[in-house]
């Protein structure tokens, strides 16, 4: 039943992903929480489970967007060797500070992410971004800050439990970077964030000597192949079903689905 539930949630996220253009962690991140929470886990843990499962996942869907991404050349490979270690470090960091902070205070500050994001996607899609940009030589900043951004990308992408996306892509095309090649870079980034945060809640999280079922440390086992194996094939489903519905339309419900997730999570927190 469980391997059910989580094979459910794995086609949600990977069709939502496709459809709406966005990572699964945003997806996965609240559906995990409210089967983890019916499944009378601890409250203490439940939060940490969510987004370690959910970086773990993201290991797997993010080579699949990756490769596709490649194959249309739109991975900036120079710039995601100067963010990838940033990432990476930021990332594993970031899983030991999510792990210091309380399960209802992480419920908080996902639910505040949700909400902004939901706002961004409602409100910023109007804009035309980097219409103007140079597409050969885009004026990045200099190497020591580009692993900076990476650093501070990764260690909220593992408070979030994302693949980073929500952040890499207006961080590159504030810089001037195109939008495809913008996605596509971003999606190369959720490799070694997702790694290194699956890690990091893994190592943490056996520090902490988690008592649930099927887990190392913050990542859950099962959920981590149920989800897995669906959202890889969901996702093309969901990319070949955008292309029939209206983007701007696609956004606006995407981001009222998220206004309602952020509210519950600081409903719960609050409550």
């Amino acid at each position: 039943m469980e391997i059910l539930i989580f094979l459910i949630i794995g086609a949600l996220a990977g069709f939502a992903a496709g459809l709406f253009g966005v990572g699964g962690g945003t997806i996965i991140v609240p559906l995990l929480f409210i089967v983890f929470t019916q499944m009378g886990y601890s409250p203490d843990n439940i939060m940490h489970l969510a987004l370690g499962t959910s970086l773990a996942t993201i290991i797997v869907t993010s080579i699949s967007s990756l490769m596709a991404h490649n194959k249309k050349g739109a991975v900036m490979w120079p710039v995601f060797k100067n963010l990838a270690p940033g990432l990476a470090i930021g990332c594993f960091l970031g899983a030991g500070i999510a792990g210091q902070i309380s399960g209802l205070y992480l419920q908080l500050i996902v639910g505040v992410f949700l909400l902004w994001v939901a706002y961004k996607m409602f409100f910023g899609g109007k804009k035309q971004v980097a219409s103007h940009s140079n597409d050969i030589n885009p004026e990045l900043p200099s190497k020591p800050k580009q692993l900076a951004a990476g650093g501070v990308i990764g260690v909220a992408s593992a408070i979030f439990g994302i693949g980073g996306g929500s952040l890499t892509v207006p961080y590159l095309t504030r810089y001037g970077v195109v939008m495809q090649k913008a996605v596509g870079t971003s999606a190369a980034c959720g490799l070694p964030i997702a790694i290194a945060g699956a890690l990091g809640f893994m190592i943490f999280g056996m520090q902490q000597q988690v008592d649930v079922p099927n887990t190392i440390g913050f990542v859950h086992i099962y959920a981590f192949l149920g989800i897995s194996i669906m959202s890889f094939f969901t996702a093309k489903v969901g990319a070949k079903v955008a292309h029939i519905l209206s983007p701007a339309l696609l956004k606006k419900c995407f981001a009222i689905l998220l206004t309602v997730v952020g509210f519950y999570f600081l409903y719960k927190g609050l409550v």
